[in-house]
């Protein structure tokens, strides 16, 4: 499982003309963009989630969890992308659908265990993402 996380001003997603997902903090929030991978489950999630919501990433080295910073979740299967051979990238390394839709929703659920305001994208669906990153602050979470 891997979190691609940055640090955001705003970001919202849209699917079909319509937003179904946004953060628009007074200070920063987060966009963290989640693919999952074969042999992934529930305890990754739930650790990668924890991992996030304390990462100190924020102004001043605090956390979303010391601010009570938004963090909008995104699907992307994309993140598994072999681009080694050839110019078309493989994802045989993404996890399939009924694999990797629950996941998704377990490391949302685990942030709001976890005391987060979460926002999400439509799992599968075409999003358009728009964000403005703070920083710019990007960093790649893997277990």
């Amino acid at each position: 499982m891997r979190v691609l996380v940055q640090r955001v001003c705003s970001a919202a997603v849209t699917v079909d003309g319509d937003v179904v997902g946004a953060v628009r903090p007074p200070g920063q929030g987060l966009l963290a963009f989640v693919g999952v991978t074969h042999g992934d489950d529930g305890d990754k999630a739930r650790r990668l989630a924890e991992k996030l919501w304390y990462l100190r990433i924020l102004t001043d080295e605090k956390s979303a969890s010391d601010l009570g910073a938004p963090i909008l979740v995104v699907s992307q299967f994309t993140l598994y992308a072999d681009t080694v051979k050839g110019r078309r990238p493989s994802w045989n390394a993404a996890a399939p659908r009924a694999v990797a839709e629950p996941l998704v929703a377990a490391f949302a659920e685990a942030l709001r265990a976890l005391g987060a305001h979460v926002e999400a994208g439509v799992f599968g669906a075409h999003m358009q993402v728009e964000l403005i990153n703070d920083g710019p602050v990007t960093v790649m979470l893997e277990l």
